[in-house]
């Protein structure tokens, strides 16, 4: 209920205390009286411990209150602004003079509404009333009470920087500034949920986003209507293009150079208050198998890895499945000694193939699980003996054969070198459809499946952008950085796809010039041997 006219019958007070949203008190101006606001905030905040209402004096016995939530302030700070407070001479108000000389906050601003007030004080913002006026002041010295910059635990680098997100939402734009000096960096900041009232951040840099893509995702976000928003999985969820497809269309990071690098791309990033995962959009499938560290390696290292990672994608994928379909309907693509083998090990095997994959692949996950919920200090322990105890006593008791293990593992352990890990989700989902085809119609039953993936996602979008960028549409200039990494002098553009304003990220000077002499050769320096290599220098020749 948004209370925009007060009734007859009702008090600013009772007018102001009939809300259910902070939101709702946005029209409800700020009444005069020192006594109504006292008796308007104890009303509100009934039962509220935390919340510390404290009355003081202003020179010239004007009467003051301060209202603050205890263990978001800044304790010292707030002392020393309430020590200060002073009324100077002048025909200026005492709330203008109060803001502008005797306050040493440098964060410092007034509300003229309950709503603005309320916002302020709940994001730990000390609000100061003054009698007679209609106008609070709220002062910016929220307690720094937050866990220090550490590095990612998702997302760890052998050479890169250290510093990670951290769930201060002021921490990490001022991280992601510091690798971003420039101001076009934009923060668009916004408000979301009735009861939580989260703020969270859009940022940009101006000059090289699409102007429609900012649009597009500040309008998604403003339409979300939900009561809380803890995490940033709240927005990813409610605003990304398909809500029923696998694939996730927005990629999330706990690193400040990877936002900083998504930003340069002309990507739009969003971050929540409270936690330290960042969301970048949009996203194609071939970002989610990129990782930081190629571009911090040497080029031929970097493309090296993406094989790899493409690799053990495929592995991860078919399998299990390729397993079921060769060992239920195709044996003869098997050699003859191999099969001998399988045979010999699944003779004792009480299930079909399909139904041995499938327990142990739901005990592998349950595992994987299990692993993750656990103390660190003995998670991983129990994941790798638990796998190794549980598997070894399932092919003593008959259930599974020797090369079914063999199988899952080398599938989990394919799966932990994607990258991102809600790629790893999307494709331990799509493992168990494609295990269930292969059993029914064998490869084909594969290859089906693949057809039907492949699908969609080439109709997936991630704002407006093909999934399958830049392979499907096919973009050359874009290739250069998809399934190889090519050398930092010679990604001289930024993603076409993204529909960017600038496309140039590097002059073609040195380009040229690598070009031109396959590499730069270091021929205007004076090396003490370069005049004469074959029979020393000329001072040696001279003492000959």
């Amino acid at each position: 209920m948004y209370p925009k006219k007060r009734q007859n019958n009702k008090t600013a007070a009772e007018d102001i205390l009939d809300y259910n949203f902070v939101n709702d008190l946005k029209e409800s101006p700020i009444p005069a009286s020192l006594d109504e606001n006292r008796r308007i905030l104890k009303e509100m905040f009934n039962d509220c411990s935390d919340i510390v209402i404290r009355p003081f004096v202003i020179e010239k016995n004007i009467q003051a209150l301060a209202v603050f939530i205890d263990g978001l302030v800044i304790s010292d700070v707030l002392d020393d602004a309430l020590r200060s407070l002073m009324i100077l001479e002048g025909n200026e108000s005492e709330i203008d003079r109060i803001v502008e000389t005797a306050l040493p906050v440098s964060q410092i601003q007034t509300a003229d509404n309950y709503g603005e007030l309320l916002l302020g004080i709940l994001g730990g913002d000390t609000g100061i009333f003054v009698e007679n006026h209609d106008r609070a002041i709220l002062l910016g010295i929220r307690g720094p009470e937050t866990r220090s910059v550490d590095e990612p635990s998702s997302e760890s680098l052998v050479r890169g920087p250290r510093e990670g997100f951290i769930e201060n939402l002021r921490t990490n734009t001022a991280l992601i500034r510091r690798k971003v000096k420039s101001p076009r960096l934009k923060m668009k900041p916004l408000v979301v949920g009735k009861h939580t009232n989260t703020n969270l951040v859009v940022s940009y840099i101006d000059g090289l986003a699409d102007p429609a893509l900012i649009d597009e995702v500040v309008q998604r976000i403003e339409l979300i209507d939900i009561d809380s928003v803890i995490e940033s999985g709240y927005i990813e969820e409610m605003i990304q293009d398909s809500a029923y497809s696998p694939f996730p269309q927005m990629q999330y990071t706990e690193r400040p150079d990877v936002v900083a690098s998504a930003l340069l791309q002309g990507r739009v990033a969003i971050l929540v208050d409270g936690t330290p995962f960042a969301l970048l959009a949009p996203t194609i499938f071939l970002q989610l198998m990129q990782a930081a560290e190629d571009y911090y390696e040497r080029f031929q290292i970097g493309t090296l890895l993406r094989w790899l990672r493409y690799l053990f994608l495929f592995m991860s994928l078919f399998t299990p499945a390729l397993y079921v379909a060769i060992t239920t309907f195709h044996p003869e693509m098997i050699p003859t000694s191999l099969l001998l083998s399988v045979s010999a090990a699944r003779e004792a095997i009480p299930f079909p193939a399909v139904i041995e994959a499938l327990i142990m692949e739901i005990i592998f996950e349950a595992l994987r699980e299990a692993g993750v919920r656990l103390p660190k200090s003995v998670g991983s322990a129990v994941g790798i003996l638990g796998a190794i105890v549980i598997g070894q006593a399932a092919v003593e008791a008959g259930i599974v054969s020797a090369p079914m293990v063999i199988v899952v593992s080398i599938t989990g352990i394919a799966s932990f070198t994607i990258p991102h890990f809600n790629g790893a989700i999307a494709i331990r989902m799509l493992r168990f459809p494609l295990l269930i085809l292969a059993s029914l119609f064998g490869i084909f039953g594969i290859l089906l499946g693949t057809m039907i993936i492949l699908g969609h996602m080439a109709n997936l979008r991630s704002f407006g952008v093909p999934y399958l960028s830049p392979i499907g549409p096919t973009k050359w200039s874009d290739l250069k950085d998809a399934l190889i990494r090519s050398p930092q002098w010679n990604l001289t553009t930024r993603p076409s796809f993204l529909g960017v304003q600038n496309p140039v990220r590097l002059g073609q000077e040195l380009p040229e010039e690598i070009k031109q002499n396959n590499g730069l050769k270091g021929q205007h320096i004076s090396h003490p041997h370069a005049n004469n290599r074959q029979g020393g220098t000329q001072d040696d020749q001279g003492k000959e």
